[in-house]
């Protein structure tokens, strides 16, 4: 019997990806409004997340070949064509990041980065601004990156089911449906 799928996701970009997940999720719901050992956690998991970003980047220069930039890079050509097949709904179908997912992946690890930024500052708050400012900044890219992981799960699942393929269970396994 043949083997109707292929390695896609490489171990370090699946655990990358569920690690910033897990700690955006512990930060998020769980360690943002407790006490300070609390906050040592939030901090520590924040920079994290940050150490798991860096590595995904510098892994799509020279990790496996859905993993590298050039393969997925949401340029205006690769985003016309899959915008017009999503408006025409018809099916694109693609191994690694479609143009939109590369571009909300973009986004994500951008606010990934921001939060780290942010967060670091918030310590630094009366060296910078005295004010709250960096608080008021990390929440606002908290609650954009909230939204984004939102757009992120429901993208996956409504192209789950729009190309009859378990693109979450992907994630997990590292493999996927050969097209």
């Amino acid at each position: 019997m043949r083997d109707d799928t292929l390695r896609l996701w490489d171990p370090l970009v699946r655990f990358c990806h569920w690690s910033v997940a897990g700690v955006f999720f512990a930060d998020y719901f769980f360690l943002t409004s407790f006490g300070s050992q609390v906050q040592f956690w939030h901090r520590w998991l924040g920079y994290y997340a940050v150490l798991c970003v860096l590595i995904r980047v510098g892994w799509g220069f020279v990790g496996s070949p859905a993993a590298r930039w050039a393969d997925f890079w949401p340029t205006p050509t690769r985003l016309a064509t899959h915008l017009r097949a999503l408006f025409k709904r018809q099916p694109f179908h693609r191994l690694g990041h479609s143009p939109l997912g590369a571009l909300v992946m973009l986004l994500m690890l951008l606010s990934m980065l921001s939060l780290g930024v942010s967060g670091f500052l918030m310590e630094e708050v009366d060296y910078f601004w005295g004010e709250d400012l960096p608080r008021d900044i990390h929440v606002w890219i908290a609650d954009a990156l909230f939204a984004l992981v939102c757009v992120h799960i429901a993208a996956a699942l409504f192209e789950s089911w729009r190309l009859k393929e378990n693109l979450p269970l992907s994630m997990i396994t590292g493999k996927r449906r050969r097209l």
